[in-house]
């Protein structure tokens, strides 16, 4: 309601004697407005005028109906744009699985299944494999090296063991997918086996079977802390089983070279069985450039000048491995001299008895310790061209 002054502009609301409002006072050019306070009604310009507005039942639940339906309304528009992103955002991740699977030969190794009948062999999906590892977190981490990390992981409730390789090169499609053809025929005592793989995260996944004991290296280790006595026989067996495993590897249409052979990649089954792991990622041409991989201590030195891996470095490997079972010490000293180097001057000097681990030194022992001796020097000639075969040496032990 209005009250229009006659006198000109003049502020009413500072007169309220002359002009009465029992309500909300505004000035305004001219005249001024006399309102009831929010929430009343009547004619603020009579005092006790305005009265509190009482809603019907009618208006409260019309109110109600109103306001719950503005917020369902908003509330599916909430829900709608956050399942349109989800979807957005799967269909990303779908096209970049996708472009993984190509990139990774994921169509070639399809094809070459259907002619070489694979059919023990499962592509497994990246959600699978993501459920799987619990998205890859490292409580699952059962290995790592220079190929690769091992994750522990349960699919349709059996345990297996999923590698997650480097990324391929381009140029390596074509020989990755026949390295994994070829390995997932492999049925060998000593070789843990492929079950499948899956191609559609950056780097490729393969899927082993799960070996539920130690490795070599925790069994040295117990031997070293001497808390476990290893026979001279047990050390000679495990040796004699990983070497076949790797000729095997090397004998196959198109050999499968290792690149990291040490002994936390040889697995102990139920009776101390060897079986070898982690293979699968390396470079299948011998005669390709390639980055440096391997572990330090187990490195063949002719592999450290050319960056070419061939079988001859995992001879080289192997060599130390079998130093390690011979004297149960490390590759390096705590003086950081080798155990290769430490060795070979023994064999020279004539004092390798010293270097041996006493708990495998009698005199029944010794004629079959220094065979084993001899082949190890075997493994480790320089250059690698004079070395023993994997071959010969799995037939000697």
């Amino acid at each position: 309601m209005q009250w229009r002054s006659q006198r000109g502009d003049i502020d009413e609301c500072k007169e309220p004697k002359k002009y009465p409002c029992y309500g909300n006072c505004k000035n305004i050019p001219g005249h001024f407005d006399c309102t009831c306070p929010k929430g009343t009604r009547g004619n603020a310009f009579v005092e006790g005028a305005c009265q509190k507005i009482i809603l019907t039942s009618g208006v409260r639940i019309a109110i109600g109906v109103v306001a719950g339906a503005l917020v369902g309304l908003f509330g599916f528009l909430g829900w709608g744009v956050i399942k349109y992103k989800q979807r957005i955002k799967k269909q990303a991740l779908l096209r970049q699985a996708d472009e993984f699977f190509q990139q990774h030969g994921g169509q070639l190794l399809l094809e070459m299944m259907k002619v070489e009948g694979n059919a023990g062999f499962t592509l497994y999906e990246r959600e699978r494999i993501k459920i799987a590892t619990n998205n890859f977190n490292k409580a699952h981490i059962i290995g790592e090296g220079g190929q690769g990390t091992v994750y522990r992981a349960v699919i349709d409730g059996t345990t297996m063991a999923i590698k997650r390789c480097k990324e391929i090169n381009e140029s390596k499609k074509m020989d990755f997918v026949q390295e994994l053809v070829i390995l997932c025929r492999v049925n060998h005592t000593n070789i843990v086996r492929l079950l499948g793989c899956c191609l559609q995260f950056e780097a490729p996944m393969l899927v082993y079977e799960f070996v539920q004991n130690k490795t070599l290296q925790e069994l040295l280790d117990l031997q070293r802390s001497k808390r476990f006595h290893v026979t001279l026989g047990t050390r000679l067996r495990i040796a004699a089983e990983s070497a076949d495993a790797f000729a095997h590897l090397y004998s196959l249409p198109r050999p499968i070279l290792h690149g990291d052979v040490k002994p936390a990649n040889i697995l102990l089954a139920e009776g101390l069985v060897a079986k070898v792991s982690d293979f699968g990622c390396s470079t299948i041409d011998e005669k390709t450039q390639v980055v440096p991989k391997g572990t330090p201590g187990y490195i063949d030195p002719d592999y450290l000048l050319e960056y070419q891996l061939t079988a001859s470095n995992d001879v080289y490997s192997f060599g130390v491995i079998l130093l390690e079972l011979l004297t149960s010490r490390r590759p390096f000293s705590k003086e950081r001299k080798s155990l290769t180097s430490m060795f070979q001057e023994a064999m020279a000097n004539g004092t390798l008895v010293e270097l041996l681990d006493s708990d495998i030194v009698d005199e029944a022992s010794m004629r079959v310790i220094q065979q084993a001796a001899v082949l190890a020097n075997q493994c480790l000639v320089v250059p690698g061209t004079t070395r023993s075969t994997m071959m010969l040496v799995a037939t000697e032990l």
